[in-house]
């Protein structure tokens, strides 16, 4: 037997009810504060994200699907999705009308990393951007609003933490100060440390090797090093922050894991997923348009890791699949024959339908209403045929109607009327 590839994972009707609805609440409050969709491809040359991301980054030297094009060209499975909104944002010159954008998008990456419980080779995230906004205040609506938008799918018990990686020229200056102070100390760090402490140090930060840990702990703070209006833009975003009520921790050690961030970067934290804690991150990058051969234009973002969400939200509540709100118990040829019309026409008015197409007694049709959770059942039969009415019946107060079936119009204006007005919880 063909078995799935290790690190993909198959989404389950039981999860993919969770996933519709996590993603359409995501939608809902994107749209509400002024975002649009947009769908970028999976395959990017590998030069975009090489350019964007960093060489010297994990993802770039150690993570991407990459393999030979035409004409000599690298492609690449993205990695993330920033890079790819920013080359379409810059290629369709999304900015000349106005440089102000608001995009999302929704959709899979593409990562080998070491599989493990909430982290795969592809997974999916739900990815906000915003060009073309300066504005500290801007950084802070977006926590807000991301916080905002996990208490509204019912996910409690979360932290939000902050930090401010400076300008580049801040950051150079911090560079060579944790490059100064760590060199002394290669004998107790990783080989990726080791490596890292001359190329690019800012990754040793994110290092989770216990002993490479207890090395940074004492090295310089990125907080000494940052310029004045680098401050200035933290404080307000601080300020706007408490504002709005968001419970907030600066968290001097937090540089996420690509270099084009600048200024703000923040998490969103929970205890309950063991080490892989993050489930949405993001920050400021003002560089990458210009980097990327745009004009010069401020950007801020985040991504949603959806595949830690929705374990996340299973594992507080129960998921199962979505029941009908209509289920054809049609006993006899001629009664499944008409039923079949019925539930193609309520369907498409609509109505979650389901039919059993065997030869099954009443008796055991019912049973199969019962354990598929349907919410009505519509019973016909020989009898029913005959007099040209069906008998609707509500599984949970036992009460039963009449409807005429004379014509598939006539049943179907009957049956919405009824079911159309009372629905259940997954239709309303």
């Amino acid at each position: 037997m063909i078995q799935l590839v290790r690190g993909f994972k198959d989404i389950l009707p039981d999860e993919t009810v969770v996933w519709q609805r996590i993603e359409a609440a995501a939608r809902k409050q994107l749209e509400s504060y002024g975002f649009s969709e947009i769908r970028t491809p999976v395959l990017e040359q590998a030069a975009l994200f090489q350019r964007s991301i960093g060489e010297h980054t994990d993802i770039v030297e150690k993570e991407m699907y990459t393999f030979p094009g035409s004409r000599d060209t690298l492609l690449t499975l993205r990695p993330e999705a920033t890079a790819s909104v920013v080359r379409a944002y810059i290629q369709h010159k999304l900015y000349a009308e106005d440089p102000v954008r608001k995009l999302y998008s929704i959709g899979p990456m593409f990562r080998k990393e070491r599989p493990q419980k909430g982290r795969y080779r592809q997974f999916h995230q739900v990815n906000a951007e915003v060009f073309g906004i300066e504005s500290a205040y801007m950084d802070a609506q977006l926590i807000s609003m991301l916080e905002r938008f996990f208490r509204k799918i019912d996910v409690s018990g979360l932290t939000v933490h902050i930090n401010s990686l400076g300008c580049p020229g801040c950051r150079d200056e911090y560079r060579e100060a944790l490059r100064k102070a760590l060199a002394g100390k290669t004998g107790a760090l990783c080989a990726d440390c080791v490596r890292r402490l001359d190329k690019n140090p800012l990754r040793l930060l994110d290092c989770k090797v216990p002993a490479c840990r207890e090395e940074v702990s004492n090295a310089p703070a990125m907080a000494d090093f940052v310029c004045a209006a680098c401050t200035d833009h933290f404080e307000t975003v601080k300020s706007g922050l408490a504002a709005m009520g968001v419970v907030y921790e600066v968290d001097p050690r937090l540089v996420r894991g690509l270099d084009y961030y600048t200024r703000t970067a923040f998490e969103i934290q929970t205890d309950e997923l063991g080490a892989q804690n993050a489930i949405a991150g993001g920050g400021r990058y003002d560089g990458l348009v210009g980097q990327l051969g745009g004009p010069v234009m401020p950007a801020v973002g985040f991504a949603i890791g959806m595949d830690r969400l929705v374990d996340l939200v299973m594992a507080r509540q129960a998921a199962g699949v979505r029941p009908p709100v209509l289920f054809f118990a049609a006993v006899g040829e001629a009664a499944r024959g008409r039923a079949f019309q019925w539930s193609c026409a309520l369907s498409e008015a609509g109505l979650r339908v389901e039919i059993d197409f065997s030869a099954r007694s009443l008796k055991a049709l019912m049973r199969r209403a019962g354990r598929l959770g349907a919410e009505y059942v519509l019973i016909v039969g020989d009898n029913e045929l005959a007099e040209n009415k069906a008998v609707l019946r509500h599984m949970g107060t036992k009460t039963q109607a009449e409807v005429p079936i004379d014509t598939v119009e006539t049943l179907v204006a009957a049956v919405t009327a009824r079911v159309g007005n009372n629905p259940s919880p997954e239709q309303r």
